[in-house]
């Protein structure tokens, strides 16, 4: 048994040690934000906090985990309340395909939970291991940066 402290709420979880993170949050806790995507690190569609920092939750074996708190994008606010961040990617109309949305968003949270007003280079470096296929890398920047600067988006542009 793994005991594991998701979004603020303590889970034992009767899996075996290798199991990906991933898995556990998908099928034993059903919170199915986080995507598989590549399985491999390499896309960041099932990134997740562990400890405030942002991993690849596809490569982490849920032992690795230890006594760590894990975010999911759940744990950030919900469709009838979305936190700040979820907030300023419906602004801007972050998500097309909407896959990698989840993972966006978290490694985005961490980098404004270390870096609260980060510039956008910080922000470009940051997000970089994250891939948007759709091509929103620019939404996706300016919902981070009305979250780092508290500008809502507003007029010119905003429905482009």
């Amino acid at each position: 048994m793994i005991t594991l402290n998701v979004n603020g709420v303590s889970h034992a979880v009767d899996v075996d040690p290798s199991t990906p993170l991933l898995y556990v949050l998908r099928n034993e806790l059903q919170l199915d934000g986080a995507k598989f995507g590549c399985g491999l690190g390499q896309c960041g569609a099932c990134t997740v906090s562990v400890g405030g920092k942002p991993v690849f939750s596809c490569l982490m074996p849920v032992v690795a985990v230890g006594e760590r708190p894990v975010r999911t994008v759940e744990g950030l606010g919900s469709a009838q309340h979305p936190g700040p961040l979820q907030q300023a990617f419906i602004d801007e109309q972050a998500a097309q395909c909407g896959y990698c949305i989840a993972g966006m968003i978290m490694r985005a949270q961490t980098l404004l939970e270390r870096v609260p007003h980060p510039s956008d280079e910080q922000i470009r470096r940051y997000m970089q291991p994250n891939l948007c296929r759709c091509g929103t890398h620019m939404r996706i920047l300016a919902a981070i940066r009305q979250v780092a600067t508290g500008s809502p988006r507003t007029g010119e542009g905003a429905q482009s």
